[in-house]
């Protein structure tokens, strides 16, 4: 059975991508910060046999460590970085403690879960590496500024996993960095243009594209490219 990781799995995107590759039969592995409190995840879980809920902070490089270990037998087909936070921010209103708390989180975290579970993307089938990215990462895109910390912490993820095209295609990884468009979330907000089903849905219809030939790509989630 085809595997797929995904971080930040209880809510939102992470959750719609749990659903979805359940549904399309995937075995997922469903990673998130506090099981406890992912009711609907474990609500989920209950009724398919092919997810399986771990606990992963992915501040903690400790935990993702220990996680790793513990998966250590499995070949993951396609790893997704989904797990991320925004942090409000604009000139003369900057936390900088909450600056590096989303570095850690949006860019590093992703990083070190590459690297972590390295061993059992390349022996797996697939070979895939995806992390959600957002179109405030572009730069060509930054017509208005603002967003410091958020902005900055996508674009440092996107010149991130760039390096990880070049470094990992050697060994038949490819990478895509996705971003979701608009989307109605505790992250997006209500007025998003589009529900959490299309954006995932067209999200993985892009993955399943994904070929180490086109390794590399910035894309939406409906397939258009976008400058970095």
């Amino acid at each position: 059975m085809t595997t797929v990781l995904v971080t930040g799995a209880n809510r939102g995107l992470g959750y719609e991508f749990v659903k979805q590759y359940s549904e399309n039969g995937f075995s997922v592995l469903a990673c998130c910060r506090n099981i406890n409190e992912a009711k609907e995840l474990k609500e989920l879980a209950g009724i398919s046999n092919n997810i399986n809920i771990y606990e992963l902070d992915v501040s903690n490089i400790k935990k993702i460590k220990s996680l790793s270990q513990q998966l250590q037998n499995e070949k993951i087909d396609v790893l997704i970085n989904n797990a991320g936070i925004y942090r409000s921010s604009n000139v003369g209103n900057v936390d900088y403690d909450q600056w590096m708390e989303s570095f850690k989180i949006n860019t590093i975290a992703p990083y070190q879960i590459v690297e972590n579970f390295l061993n059992q993307i390349t022996h797996s089938d697939l070979k895939k590496v995806v992390s959600i990215t957002s179109k405030m990462g572009s730069i060509d895109d930054n017509t208005s500024g603002g967003s410091y910390i958020y902005r900055s912490s996508k674009t440092a993820l996107n010149s991130m996993m760039r390096s990880l095209t070049h470094d990992l295609k050697n060994q038949g990884v490819a990478t895509l960095t996705l971003h979701p468009g608009w989307v109605r979330t505790d992250m997006g907000g209500p007025g998003g243009w589009i529900d959490s089903f299309e954006s995932v849905k067209g999200m993985i219809k892009q993955i399943d594209k994904l070929t180490i030939d086109d390794s590399g790509k910035y894309l939406d989630y409906a397939g258009k490219s976008i400058n970095w």
